[in-house]
């Protein structure tokens, strides 16, 4: 059975815009970017031509992992604003034909959230406790570990508690800092504590929620020892807490709550799993909406690879009458102009850490990210553009040992540079930072913004042909426009090694040459937007993608 193509299901071809509220726009000036800021930045964003914004965690927290650390799921947290300024942003959004996407944390909290405080309080063995995944050590002192997962920020999963009388006690997993305890989902408090939570938002016009780790909510009885295995984790389908099946009856309740809504609201999957099936299953016609197509977002700048990520995943999605989900960068992986800008081996690239070593030639990674920009928006389904990423930003690969707050950075013993490098405050307009950033006497923005980035910011590239940001607001006007992509077929046509060449809906095509000769266009065939020059015979040569209309 088939999700229904309605008119009403905007969530299957949308393009959302993803905020990183921290580093998006300052509007009180101490130096960290707020709703008020946001606010004011709307008509950007609507003018951009997106259908919705997705914003990351704006919740009360300590900002140990930069608000994944949540200690009040219904309330904001002070730095960015208060309620009724979020309150005001839903309507102002909404007012301009935007959708509005929260970021909703379920795996863990911060250890500031008042259930994990009463945990700590209680004995062991308590309903308090049982909320999470607590259990005691190995060992004749239970010095040791429970088991032996690995926490993804590095170390080992568990932190030790320290019982009343000072001696040490049970151990709690988390799965990322230890400032971030897991939540356990086999407790019924916490299933109703967050379907509280979605109605509570929901209520007051949010359209839909991004959920966060969205495979690791489950975890195998007994706690198993991963043990030597020979696949990354997100490829191992029986990994002890990663995409285990009780995951989907979550999913299926928190379904017929957003259906409930007589504007339904949507859910979209944080998922790193792999292949497309596995994908696939989280967007079944009862459970999420859409899932993030991260085997896409890491596949190199190859033609190969990249024909096989998109014919994969329609495919396992077309399954289940879901939508495919495009994205190309985010808060957690490095910019995709400074991973293009690498030499394209086979194997992925995602973080700064991969990249440090390779030599980098910027102008070609800019090329290729435009190049790859049409490419993603002309693929049938939705797609996620991360702030910044259309006005052609790069990783900072260079910032201070002494700002860096990610706590990969820390826990990793200072070897990680962590993914701080893709989320510095973006640049607005000025010759220097902070670049309109925050208003003209504020703090200096909370990361520091690299001096050559006045030529990439919205005011130098606005109206100038050519540009980043020119370039994407054309592809989403003509997105938007009746030139053949609104459907969901696709269909390969022959073309060389090296390139990508496919025509969507009547007479639309889309010619990608990642590394092959100059190739020539259709006779009689009409460009609509070229990501960069073609060539004195008029063809498109590597690293350039062209939107044409044929006959």
């Amino acid at each position: 059975m088939t999700a229904p193509h309605t008119p009403s299901a905007w969530w299957r071809s949308a393009v959302v815009y993803q905020v990183y509220p921290r580093s998006f726009a300052d509007g009180n000036g101490d130096g960290i970017g707020d709703i008020a800021g946001l606010r004011a930045r709307l008509p950007y964003l609507a003018d951009l031509g997106i259908d919705a914004l997705w914003i990351n965690p704006w919740y009360p927290s300590p900002m140990k992992d930069a608000g994944y650390d949540v200690a009040d799921y219904r309330a904001i947290e002070p730095l960015f604003g208060t309620l009724a300024e979020a309150e005001a942003l839903l309507h102002e959004a909404h007012a301009l034909g935007l959708k509005v996407l929260l970021d909703i944390v379920p795996n863990h909290c911060s250890d500031q959230h008042v259930w994990f405080q009463q945990a700590l309080r209680a004995a062991p063995g308590s309903p308090e406790r049982d909320r999470f995944v607590f259990r005691p050590g190995k060992g004749v002192n239970g010095d040791t570990p429970p088991n032996d997962w690995v926490s993804e920020f590095g170390g080992p999963a568990w932190t030790r508690t320290t019982n009343a009388d000072g001696q040490p006690g049970d151990w709690y997993l988390r799965i990322f800092a230890p400032e971030q305890p897991d939540f356990n989902w086999d407790n019924p408090d916490v299933l109703a504590e967050f379907e509280t939570t979605l109605r509570f938002w929901f209520d007051r016009g949010v359209d839909g929620f991004r959920i966060d780790v969205a495979h690791g909510l489950v975890k195998a009885a007994g706690l198993p020892d991963v043990g030597p295995r020979s696949l990354p984790a997100h490829e191992d389908a029986h990994h002890p807490h990663w995409d285990l099946p009780g995951v989907h009856a979550i999913y299926r309740a928190w379904r017929k709550i957003a259906d409930s809504y007589a504007d339904p609201r949507i859910f979209v999957a944080e998922a790193w799993v792999h292949p497309g099936d596995r994908l696939a299953r989280y967007v079944r016609n009862d459970e999420l909406h859409t899932a993030f197509n991260f085997d896409y977002l890491v596949a190199p700048w190859r033609a190969e690879q990249l024909r096989a990520s998109i014919t994969g995943t329609l495919a396992a999605h077309a399954q289940v009458g879901a939508p495919a989900t495009w994205v190309l960068s985010n808060h957690d992986v490095a910019r995709e102009v400074s991973r293009y800008a690498r030499p394209q081996t086979a194997a992925p690239l995602r973080w700064l850490d991969d990249l440090l070593s390779q030599p980098a030639d910027f102008a070609l990674g800019l090329q290729r990210a435009r190049a790859a920009s049409l490419l993603m928006l002309a693929l049938p389904g939705g797609a996620y553009i991360y702030q910044g990423e259309e006005l052609g930003l790069p990783e900072v690969e260079d910032l201070p040992d002494a700002v860096l707050q990610d706590p990969m950075f820390a826990q990793t013993g200072r070897k990680s540079r962590g993914r701080d490098g893709c989320r510095v405050p973006i640049p607005w307009e000025g010759a220097q930072p902070h670049f309109g950033f925050s208003p003209p006497t504020s703090a200096p923005p909370w990361l520091p913004q690299p001096a050559a980035w006045a030529a990439l910011s919205v005011s130098a590239q606005s109206g100038v042909a050519g540009s980043t940001l020119s370039l994407y607001r054309q592809a989403l006007q003509l997105r938007r426009s009746d030139i053949g992509l609104g459907g969901y077929g696709l269909q390969w046509l022959p073309s060389p090694e090296g390139t990508l060449v496919f025509s969507r809906g009547s007479g639309f095509v889309c010619m990608v040459n990642v590394s092959a000769e100059p190739l020539a266009l259709p006779a009689g065939a009409k460009v609509l937007l070229n990501s960069g020059a073609l060539d004195a015979q008029g063809r498109v040569p590597a690293d350039t993608a062209v939107w044409l209309q044929t006959e």
